[in-house]
């Protein structure tokens, strides 16, 4: 069947806002669930989008919404635990990756099921393990074994009940999951961040300096999941999407500094000071910029363990060819984004 009509979950987010704006220009219908319908405003104005508020969490919500639809895909996502702000969710508590991570996909599979729904994109995160250290990631990992579950033959099911973990009962779904290395492009929470800190700070303690990542280009993410929709080769598989290029984050850092012309002193801590670093920012009110679960990410190596998957016949932009357009200082459009930011717009 082919796949015209789809339904994102946290469409109005970083990744979201590109995906839907790459469906919407191939002429695909997508109807976009949003907390709050003003947050993904820049959605609304696109001719095939439709933007419906409605609680993500509402099993019966979710089922009404889905009913109709081709496919599914759930991009929803965050990064702390406590008091953060998304674009699509209320402020997250203490314990949401278990309601966010665990118990949405639950819900998302389920309303897959009842409503008729035969395809699921999941996205997901490089270092998701079960049995990760980071709840971040282990609330990922657990994620990702109930979407394998739920794409599971019955014969396949029944093996998996009798010898694995019993989480649901397999629905048959033509699943596919992302595990993105950090995302970068106009908009990110990453090397924004680290270019706002250097414009600032003189010197530069940094946690976790050695931490190695992939970053991978925001638009070539996108495409991925919209490549996939219809592409039967993606059934049932699970893809590491990474950059050309593998950095430490201190290398990255550096990178920043040189392209907004801030070269500033890193200090790269130890493994104890990154640890009381990441502690104490959990205190700082406001957006968090680490906390002690992120250290224990950043634990394991941010990377793909093979080169970008050969079923999309396009290569990963590099971050040399994207980056100082957006982050360099003296751009039109970076003095526009830092006029946003004081405006708090």
């Amino acid at each position: 069947m082919k796949i015209e009509r789809i339904c994102i979950l946290g469409g109005s987010g970083f990744v979201g806002t590109h995906l839907v704006s790459l469906l919407a220009t191939c002429g695909l219908k997508v109807r976009v669930l949003s907390h709050r319908r003003e947050m993904a405003r820049e959605l609304i104005l696109l001719p095939t989008v439709e933007v419906v508020e409605a609680d993500v969490h509402d099993q019966h919500e979710l089922i009404r919404h889905f009913r109709g639809m081709d496919a599914v895909i759930n991009l929803v996502g965050i990064l702390h635990e406590g008091k953060v702000g998304r674009v699509d969710l209320p402020s997250a508590r203490r314990g949401d990756f278990q309601k966010v991570h665990i118990e949405l996909t639950r819900k998302v599979i389920h309303a897959c099921g009842e409503s008729g729904v035969h395809r699921l994109l999941h996205m997901s995160a490089l270092g998701a393990h079960p049995n990760a250290r980071s709840a971040y990631q282990r609330s990922k990992g657990i994620a990702e074994a109930l979407v394998r579950e739920a794409g599971m033959s019955h014969v396949e099911h029944e093996n998996w009940y009798l010898n694995g973990p019993k989480f649901i009962h397999g629905y048959g779904l033509n699943t596919t999951i992302f595990r993105p290395s950090v995302i970068f492009g106009r908009g990110d929470s990453f090397l924004t961040m680290f270019a706002r800190l250097l414009k600032v700070f003189p010197v530069l303690p940094l946690a976790s300096a050695a931490a190695r990542f992939a970053p991978v280009h925001v638009d070539d993410v996108a495409r991925a999941f919209a490549d996939s929709l219809d592409n039967t080769d993606t059934f049932g598989q699970t893809y590491d999407l990474c950059g050309p290029k593998v950095y430490s984050l201190q290398e990255l850092v550096s990178y920043v500094g040189d392209i907004i012309g801030k070269k500033r002193s890193i200090i790269p801590l130890g493994e104890q000071l990154s640890y009381l670093q990441a502690w104490a920012m959990e205190f700082k009110p406001g957006k968090k910029l680490m906390t002690r679960d992120n250290f224990f990410a950043m634990g394991v190596d941010n990377v793909c363990s093979g080169s970008w998957p050969s079923v999309f016949d396009f290569a990963p932009a590099s971050i040399e060819a994207i980056a100082p357009e957006y982050l360099r200082a003296d751009s039109p459009r970076a003095r526009y984004e830092d006029y946003r930011e004081n405006a708090r717009r």
